[in-house]
């Protein structure tokens, strides 16, 4: 006879299985989101990285992103052709270009950061603000922990 109850106790009592099941609703969240300004995760990446250090190589900006290389240059150049990033060669190595974002990549940013506020929003809706904290900290511990980057 099938029983509708959910999975068993012992998989709902796992931290590691309740986590992913977390992150999969919010990067569905936030997924949907962008996908609104018709951008993906790796955009706003690239371009929050941009802003936050200015003009960087591609290979700095990968390592800062957790961004692999091939993905890297696609995306470098979505954004090129939509003028929010600038690609130029570097006056030091010409064999190797400097990304910095635009105005309008800026502006394009803030349009960003709103969504995905909005869209933490609804991912944190059950909790209060004292929760949220403890959440960010929470979860920050364990990816330091486990040498996460945060990306």
């Amino acid at each position: 006879m099938d029983n509708d109850e959910g999975p068993p106790r012992r998989l709902r009592a796992l931290p590691s299985r309740l986590t992913n099941q977390a992150a999969l609703a919010a990067n569905r969240i936030v997924d949907r989101a962008l996908a609104e300004a018709g951008v993906r995760r790796y955009h706003y990446a690239l371009l929050a990285a941009s802003e936050e250090y200015g003009p960087s190589s591609q290979a700095a900006l990968g390592r800062r992103t957790g961004i692999d290389r091939s993905d890297m240059v696609a995306t470098v150049n979505d954004l090129a052709e939509r003028r929010l990033l600038k690609r130029a060669p570097d006056p030091e190595d010409r064999r190797r270009n400097i990304v910095s974002i635009t105005a309008e990549g800026r502006r394009e940013l803030t349009h960003l950061d709103g969504l995905l506020a909005a869209a933490q929003e609804e991912f944190l809706a059950p909790l209060g603000a004292a929760d949220r904290r403890i959440l960010t900290d929470l979860l920050t511990r364990l990816a330091d922990h486990h040498g996460g980057r945060h990306d």
